[in-house]
């Protein structure tokens, strides 16, 4: 998906209740913001990437359902990130501990918290170096693992904080423990 950036903040400093506002008003679009204030347009995906979201998707809501660690979630939830970016990772996933802590309030608008842990599919009109700016952001603002998946190149790349990113090439599986116990996800059909 091709993502369009509009600086506003020479006209308008978009409030948190305003840019909350816009993304009800147009809720056909998947609206973001970066902790700058700019405006992030992103187009809907092909159906190959939708297809793998989904399958990518359905692992993580076994598992989650299984371990009862936490909560997941999908592509349509925006969080509130904690240095001000408004983001929609493709997965995300939220310790049970610290999603119950939230007030609320917090749980009528986009959740104020970023996710321990993120997943990004990169769609073949992303380019790479937003995609990874993306988790890197996350990892910014308390995430402690992101996945950053890319079929076009056959890749994992792993974020984690205080360490250098991973990459690993066409691998069949990949674990996320600590922070996902027990979790494994199965790629060799991605690659295919």
């Amino acid at each position: 998906m091709t993502a369009y950036t509009i600086n506003l903040n020479p006209v308008i400093d978009m409030t948190d209740e305003q840019f909350y506002q816009l993304c009800g008003a147009k809720p056909e679009v998947k609206f973001e913001r970066s902790a700058t204030g700019e405006l992030i347009i992103n187009a809907a995906t092909d159906d190959k990437t939708g297809s793998f979201n989904f399958e990518l998707s359905a692992d993580f809501g076994i598992w989650n359902r299984q371990t009862k660690l936490g909560v997941g979630f999908d592509s349509s939830t925006c969080f509130k990130l904690p240095k001000g970016g408004n983001r929609s990772p493709d997965i995300a996933w939220i310790r049970q501990e610290r999603w119950d802590g939230l007030t609320l309030a917090a749980h009528t608008k986009f959740p104020p918290i970023c996710p321990d842990f993120v997943l990004e599919l990169r769609s073949p009109s992303d380019a790479l170096q937003t995609v990874q700016a993306k988790l890197i952001e996350y990892i910014d603002n308390g995430a402690e693992l992101g996945w950053l998946i890319n079929p076009q190149d056959q890749q994992v790349e792993i974020y984690r904080p205080n360490q250098s990113v991973t990459i690993l090439q066409a691998l069949d599986c990949i674990a996320g423990d600590p922070v996902l116990p027990g979790f494994v996800l199965n790629l060799a059909w991605l690659w295919q």
